[in-house]
């Protein structure tokens, strides 16, 4: 028996490359209308782009008003926008942290809480806080991403208790390694030693993250909130 698919606007941050990219092309399949916030490029075919930068409230609040006027109020946010700097703890300076954290925190607060007057309103709302396997067992040298990335799980968990009754679901998609630009480029016996941790023994496509993402955010998922869905190969497993 195939549900019928309530068509939603939904707003993927980060959506010009990447996870974010397929997350955003994996809704436009669906038939949602998607909106993609980057601070340069441009988002996939079939979505609208708006400049933001996430660690700027006025941006934001800029961002969403575009949205609302062109495709309707946002029902469905994917907070993906996030950077890394990763360096030894010896060597991370304050800045290395706050700007991390103000970004992949911080920038995840600015969009939800936006988002949040819309959902109110409709008493509907799906929040996707995308978080990652590092969050959850710690990686040498990314102090500030992973403090970044864990903290998702305390916003997804204290948003669930807080609107669980007005029809918001607040979820964490954890994915580990994925085929990107980014592991590509990884020397081969690097790449080997990473997959041979995995379970799964191999990286996950960004497609795979998307449709976990698409998911959560959907009718058949209306139960499930402050959850942490991971998408890496069994990596972290018992986190």
């Amino acid at each position: 028996m195939t549900t019928e698919i309530t068509t939603r606007t939904v707003l993927v941050t980060g959506g010009n490359r990447g996870i974010g990219r397929s997350i955003a092309s994996e809704f436009v399949a669906a038939g949602h209308r998607v909106a993609v916030t980057a601070r340069s490029a441009e988002g996939p075919e079939g979505t609208l782009t708006v400049r933001a930068d996430v660690t700027d409230t006025a941006s934001v609040d800029a961002a969403f008003t575009e949205i609302e006027e062109k495709l309707g109020p946002v029902e469905v946010v994917v907070a993906n926008a996030g950077i890394t700097r990763d360096t030894l703890l010896m060597r991370m300076s304050d800045e290395d942290f706050s700007d991390v954290v103000d970004t992949n925190l911080t920038g995840a607060f600015r969009v939800v809480k936006r988002a949040n007057k819309g959902m109110l309103r409709a008493k509907y709302g799906r929040i996707v806080l995308i978080s990652s396997v590092v969050g959850q067992i710690g990686g040498a040298g990314q102090v500030n991403y992973a403090a970044s990335k864990a903290g998702l799980v305390g916003m997804a968990r204290s948003i669930t208790r807080e609107l669980g009754a007005r029809g918001i679901t607040a979820n964490v998609v954890a994915p580990g390694f994925i085929e990107t630009d980014m592991t590509a480029e990884l020397p081969e016996e690097t790449q080997k030693q990473y997959k041979s941790q995995i379970p799964a023994a191999r990286f996950a496509s960004p497609e795979e993250v998307a449709r976990v993402v698409r998911w959560v955010a959907s009718d058949e998922a209306a139960y499930i909130s402050g959850a942490v869905i991971p998408v890496d190969g069994g990596l972290g497993m018992g986190h």
